[in-house]
This record gives C-alpha cells, structure tokens and sequence, in this order.
C-alpha cells in the first residue's frame, strides 16, 4: 500500500511538472539568446568600394558626346517649333482659328486628364498607408 501510494505521488508530481517546464522553455525563449544574436550578424557586411576613376581623356570624351547631344536635342525641338508655326502660316484664317482651338482644348483636357490621375493616386496612396 506504501509502494502504491509512492508511485501515485511520484506520477501526480511529473504530471504536475512537465507542463511547468513547458510552459518555462515558451517563456523564457527569448532572453535565454540575446547574447546568440549578438555574435552572429543576420546578413554579411557590405564592404565599400573604393571609386574606380577613369582616364581623362576618356571623361572628355564622354563630356562632348553629351554636349553634342544635348546641341542636337535643342537644335530638333527648335526645328519642330519653326515647321509648326509655318504650318499654321499657310493656313487660311479660318484653319488658323481651328487650329488654335483644337490646340487649346487638346491643352485644357491633358490638364483635366493630369489632375484627375493625381487625385486618383492620393486616394490609393491614402488607402494602402
């Protein structure tokens, strides 16, 4: 009867226990490695790289290819600016009148169009913050 009621002791003890233990490994999870997480970095260190430069001449280069470039760009937008206005010289005054209209109000509905897009994405942006 001894040896019985030892080992219902003994069985009610490491029923009783176990989920003691359980419950401390969940618990105490996070500060048994704050010194772990420490010594071990997440991801690598970037190294910096030194700037590699170039030689001058090849930057003097490059430097006048985009000046000729940026030359060429004006040269064609003020190409396309002088067609446009001896297009509209030709014209007889009432094709001149049309014209000027059809231009502003291709100009009042890409404003419209412009503001309504902008609207539009504040409200998305507003909504996904």
């Amino acid at each position: 009867m001894n040896i019985l009621s030892i080992k219902k002791i003994l069985v009610l003890f490491l029923v009783s226990s176990l989920p003691l233990s359980v419950c401390e490994a969940v618990s105490s999870e996070g500060s048994v490695a704050p010194g772990l997480h420490e010594s071990v970095p997440a991801m690598p260190q970037s190294k910096k790289k030194g700037k590699v430069s170039r030689p001058k001449s090849a930057k003097q280069v490059e430097k006048a290819a985009e000046k000729k470039e940026k030359q060429q760009d004006k040269d064609y937008a003020k190409y396309v600016k002088e067609n446009q206005k001896r297009s509209i010289e030709i014209q007889s005054p009432e094709v001149k009148e049309r014209m000027k209209q059809n231009v502003k109000n291709a100009n009042a509905n890409y404003k419209a169009k412009k503001k309504n897009n902008a609207a539009r994405s504040k409200k998305a942006g507003k909504k996904y913050r």
